[in-house]
């Protein structure tokens, strides 16, 4: 036995002599097991079991955002299906009154084109009737 395995905490099997062996075809079912050999294994066993366990949940999270995104998602969609679906009705009931005020709008604007006809037309009566009104007075005058 060495110093160095003494001062690394290493100690040797009873039997098989040091206990990090890499032969795999030593080991005896029936031989007492090294307590240092077990414990090692036992934390190492413990520490995958660990890790994969973190594997495994922060797997299992990540689908479960997913998950609550894709939920969310399809309610965010839903809501803009029912906003685009009253939009679209607003917008068919608009064009059904635009088509029910269409010849009344037309009245409206032939109205508008009548009313700027008559307009002109009491401009140049005003511009005549003062012309009238001019020449009346000069021939008053005289």
């Amino acid at each position: 036995m060495t110093d160095e395995a003494d001062s690394d905490g290493i100690t040797d099997s009873p039997r098989k002599g040091p206990t990090l062996s890499t032969s795999t075809s030593s080991f005896e079912a029936l031989d007492p097991h090294d307590p240092n050999l077990s414990r090692l294994a036992n934390t190492l066993f413990s520490k995958t079991s660990d890790y994969l366990y973190g594997e495994l949940t922060s797997t299992l999270d990540d689908y479960k955002l997913l998950e609550n995104m894709n939920r969310t998602t399809i309610t965010k969609y839903s809501d803009m299906k029912h906003i685009a679906s009253n939009v679209s009705k607003s917008m068919a009931e608009l064009i059904e009154n635009y088509e029910t005020l269409l010849p009344l709008l037309q009245q409206i604007e032939q109205i508008e084109d009548s009313i700027g006809k008559l307009e002109q037309a009491a401009y140049k009566l005003d511009a005549y009737s003062k012309r009238l009104e001019a020449k009346f007075k000069n021939l008053e005058k005289r």
